[in-house]
């Protein structure tokens, strides 16, 4: 069955930073490894939940010792972003749950425009993410062994810096940039004393207050 044309524009649109989440995927296989976590656990763990920045959150707050509650919270951003982009949604129930599932910090970005979400981008990019996500996954779990930490190749901080891109285009009017503004300050000063995970808990309950104000 030919795919639709509008799906081949959401993975055109996902190619400039395939890379990425490739070296991401390999980089939470190593992650998942260095914290206990078995092979096929963390292959069933990305292929289940495909949370990508929520998933190396959960498990890296995990291994620092941060409580499980912490890490759950950190995959509770995806409520507001679904509610966000619910109108791309068509069909019944099991379809809107299934196309959900590729509904990603990266997907979710890129099938925003003007305001609108854009379905065919939506789920042409999170296909490709998905299973970039998962062969990078299977890679860090498989050998990760012999590739080290995730450190030794800067993937620590370019993992950083792909969401810093991606946040960049939604930086537009005052209200938007405040809020990137106050997360940051909450962060910045919770990190030298509280549990892995909190203080980027409280930097997204903090955007939410100032939203309903």
């Amino acid at each position: 069955m030919e795919p639709e044309a509008g799906l081949r524009d959401g993975v055109r649109a996902a190619l400039p930073i395939a890379l990425g989440p490739l070296l991401f995927g390999v980089s939470f296989g190593l992650l998942a490894r260095g914290a206990g976590i078995g092979s096929v656990t963390a292959i069933a763990f990305s292929a289940t939940t495909f949370a990508g920045a929520a998933q190396f959150a959960a498990v890296s707050v995990l291994g620092a010792g941060g409580s499980v509650a912490a890490a759950v919270l950190l995959n509770a951003r995806y409520a507001p972003m679904s509610v966000a982009a619910a109108g791309a949604f068509r069909g019944g129930l099991l379809r809107r749950l299934v196309d959900a599932q590729l509904l990603v910090d990266e997907s979710w970005a890129l099938a925003r425009r003007d305001g609108r979400f854009r379905r065919e981008i939506l789920l042409g990019a999170g296909v490709l993410l998905y299973v970039l996500w998962i062969g990078g996954t299977v890679v860090g779990t498989v050998v990760g062994n012999s590739l080290g930490s995730p450190s030794d190749y800067g993937l620590d901080a370019a993992f950083a810096a792909l969401f810093l891109g991606l946040a960049r285009p939604t930086l537009v009017g005052r209200r938007a940039v405040t809020a990137a503004v106050v997360a940051a300050a909450v962060v910045v000063v919770l990190l030298p004393f509280t549990p892995p995970g909190v203080p980027i808990v409280a930097a997204s309950a903090a955007c939410l207050f100032g939203l309903v104000r």
